[in-house]
């Protein structure tokens, strides 16, 4: 990466108020990349990888979060081609793409070819929904804050959830069986982890991922297969949604598979409305 005004670089810790301002042009839509500046830094020992930013007569005009997601931020295609020019040798160890669909088709469209490994996964329609008012629905009364107690329980149900969306069991990746331990243990102690719980296990189970002070986003919902069917799904989601704009954030998000219909429909039910469409290639 050169240095002209107009080129791409690494953003560090100097920088990071900047990326902030670029990130809350469209603060639900950016939260994971405007919490990951906070808690970072913008520092890569921190980020485990870079956040590159893009210059038009020294003015940061687009960021890119470059680590285990490839995250473009308030980028036009233009802005999504420069940065895909760099990434195109720079594949490190990148196992997801995501965002708005238009900057991630764009993205691939460059990448295509010119990487060595191609998506095991593609989903290019996933709604990205918003909801900054009670749910419509009556929250479940048993759906609550985790704690330390409920680790052992809760575990497994979060290992299940993953391999049923992903496709591959999370102790395989990143780190393995004791790093997806200690993520459920953090959103345990950061008060961000909601479930209720029977005589079997987990019944309903979702978490925080990232959150801001502007809005919050919500990530592996998962009712237990036998308990499937019973509007679980809705009631639960309106309790996180209850506990999240209580405690956390003003706005709750997430984004879901256009095929997922329970899902959808849940959310429907609880009040979310589409804002937004992202995309998500998974390698």
């Amino acid at each position: 990466m050169t240095g002209r005004q107009d080129d791409v670089r690494v953003l560090g810790p100097p920088d990071r108020d900047a990326f902030v301002a670029l990130a809350r042009r469209n603060p639900v839509v950016n939260v994971f990349a405007e919490h990951r500046a906070l808690i970072t830094n913008l520092d890569e020992r921190w980020l485990g990888g870079q956040v590159w930013g893009r210059f038009r007569d020294g003015e940061l005009v687009a960021g890119c979060h470059v680590a285990a997601n490839l995250v473009p931020v308030e980028c036009t295609e233009e802005d999504v081609r420069a940065f895909a020019a760099v990434a195109v040798d720079r594949r490190w160890n990148i196992g997801t793409i995501v965002g708005p669909v238009d900057a991630v088709r764009t993205m691939w469209g460059t990448l295509e070819g010119a990487w060595p490994t191609v998506p095991r996964e593609e989903r290019w329609t996933q709604p990205h929904l918003e909801i900054a008012s009670p749910p419509r629905v009556a929250p479940c009364p048993e759906v609550r804050p985790t704690t330390r107690a409920d680790l052992d329980v809760l575990y497994p149900a979060c290992v299940a959830m993953y391999t049923e969306e992903v496709g591959v069991s999370p102790e395989t990746e990143g780190g393995g069986a004791d790093m997806y331990r200690a993520r459920v243990q953090q959103l345990i102690s950061r008060g961000w982890s909601f479930a209720s719980f029977d005589h079997d296990g987990v019944v309903f189970k979702a978490e925080v991922a990232c959150a801001t002070e502007h809005a919050a986003q919500v990530q592996g919902v998962w009712v237990r297969p036998d308990r499937r069917g019973q509007g679980l799904g809705a009631s639960g989601m309106a309790a996180v949604v209850s506990h999240v704009l209580a405690d956390v954030a003003p706005v709750v998000s997430l984004y879901v598979n256009d095929w997922n219909a329970p899902a959808r429909a849940a959310y429907e039910r609880v009040g979310f409305t589409r804002t937004a469409t992202f995309a998500t290639l998974m390698f």
